[in-house]
């Protein structure tokens, strides 16, 4: 944990490889002391530039990546270094992209189970961060035992997890350990608010579709495949993570094996042991094995479900409309308490592409805003619903309400100015889109929407100078480059 971030510099892999499916040759390297990214595609002068890398996220357990910033604004980079297979290619969610991506914001979420410290956003943006946005590298002390300068001065003591009721100490490892199918912070809470002692479901929920565990998917969280585990069923409250990791330290290759087998007998016993598989010692590599992630090219994970005989055949990975469920994980006592948080999963995962999703988005949606008309997230989602229907008349005065709760939301702001737009209230639309655009400004389509209203209204200077702003954070942008051109030829014009 204290190798997860840190000054790229400091753990700089140089290397270079072009992505095919862009054309885009990237290359990281050393230059004056500074670690760079840079980019380019043969005869392509725009698609061309250098990055500077400023942290590193990620031991190279499994891989790294790095940050950068563009005008203060803190993004991702577009390759990843992944371990296993001692390689560059792109970033996950990079894999198919056709152009260079450089506008992934990196969200606190993304810097929260990294890095120890990290401060919030400026008020109204998602990215752009006080310096240093990493005050120093890896995970430390209080992430599990909290705040060290109060321990330090006396005036707090330490927090000890194994002491802990299992609820909050589970919770400690489960802030960075689970990830579920869909995650929903609770109202005005963040994860990065979170501190040992606490229990998690007070800042975020986390949900699971409820077959999970008759699907074929080693790709789980660690936590939750714990969770389908035979061992923590039984076991109970007895068996948390740490029951078989040591959070203060890893183990070299060559203790692995006897480590964790004492870790299985010690709930199996020492006679289990003697007929167990003498001749084999190594639990993990059966019940635990290795297997390649869905999510995340070339790496393989640990599958933590402990199945008894993990190659046997499991339901394949398909949902039946008529039967999904979505599920609190944790499970909770009191699920009508999570309305709220429901609707807004259920809202995810119909985003996400889950068309079984949709009617039960709809309809928790509308239940959950009634109970809480003043939710500037339910409001947001329920907007969007109906301004996809095409009852842009409802979903306006949503988009308004939950700006008049949250005048930041970025999203509720670029999506009324759409509707603003579309019924002829060009400077309404445009107030909308130059405020979202000035707190976002990796937001493409807003700065593209700008660029192409003044273009059409014959203002040149003032449509360049959005598509410059867009080229600074996305130069490869067909579209921005487009226009571009339209715009420098001798007679400026908006294009065909």
């Amino acid at each position: 944990m204290a190798l997860a971030s840190g000054p790229a510099i400091r753990a700089l892999i140089p290397g270079e490889f072009l992505h095919t499916k862009s054309g885009v040759r990237y290359r990281v390297y050393e230059q004056n002391g500074k670690a760079l990214l840079s980019f380019e595609r043969a005869g392509d002068p725009l698609s061309k530039g250098t990055r500077e890398l400023l942290y590193y996220i990620g031991s190279n357990r499994t891989g790294r990546s790095y940050l950068f910033q563009t005008d203060g604004f803190l993004f991702e980079s577009p390759v990843n270094w992944y371990a296993q297979k001692k390689l560059w290619d792109m970033a996950p969610a990079y894999q198919d992209s056709t152009e260079a991506p450089l506008t992934l914001p990196v969200v606190p979420d993304c810097l929260t189970c990294h890095a120890s410290g990290i401060r919030p956003p400026r008020p109204g943006t998602e990215n752009k961060y006080v310096a240093p946005a990493i005050p120093h590298g890896g995970v430390t002390c209080e992430r599990c035992h909290g705040d060290d300068i109060s321990h330090g001065s006396g005036n707090a003591a330490s927090v000890d997890p194994a002491k802990l009721p299992p609820k909050q100490r589970d919770a400690i490892c489960m802030e960075c350990h689970l990830e579920g199918t869909v995650a929903i912070s609770r109202p005005g809470k963040h994860l990065y608010d979170f501190r040992p002692g606490d229990t998690l479901d007070e800042y975020i929920r986390y949900f699971v579709l409820d077959d999970q565990d008759r699907r074929q998917n080693p790709q789980l969280s660690q936590v939750e495949a714990l969770g389908q585990s035979a061992c923590k069923r039984k076991s109970g409250d007895r068996m948390s993570c740490m029951s078989c990791h040591d959070p203060h330290g890893s183990l070299g290759a060559g203790e692995r094996v006897a480590f964790y087998r004492q870790k299985c007998l010690n709930c199996h016993g020492a006679a289990f042991g003697e007929k167990h598989h003498r001749e084999q010692p190594d639990c993990t590599s059966c019940h635990m094995p290795l297997k390649m992630a869905t999510a995340v090219a070339h790496t393989e994970a640990t599958d933590h479900r402990i199945l008894r005989k993990p190659d046997a055949g499991t339901k394949a990975d398909t949902l039946d409309p008529a039967t999904i469920r979505l599920m609190p994980f944790p499970p909770t006592e009191k699920p009508s308490d999570e309305l709220r948080e429901v609707a807004l999963a259920w809202e995810s995962l119909a985003e996400g592409g889950m068309s079984a999703a949709v009617p039960e988005a709809n309809h928790s949606l509308k239940a959950a805003a009634s109970k809480f008309p003043n939710d500037p997230d339910l409001l947001s989602a329920l907007a969007f619903v109906d301004q996809k229907r095409g009852d842009v008349r409802d979903a306006s005065e949503l988009y308004r309400r939950a700006l008049a709760i949250d005048p930041n939301r970025i999203d509720a702001a670029s999506d009324l100015a759409v509707i603003e737009a579309s019924h002829r209230q060009i400077g309404e639309a445009v107030k909308l889109w130059q405020d979202a655009f000035r707190r976002a400004p990796e937001r493409s389509a807003v700065g593209m929407n700008l660029a192409n209203v003044f273009c059409s209204a014959g203002q040149y200077d003032d449509a360049r100078n959005y598509v410059l702003r867009v080229l600074e954070f996305n130069p490869d942008l067909g579209a921005a480059k487009r226009l571009l051109s339209h715009l420098n030829g001798d007679k400026p014009s908006c294009g065909p």
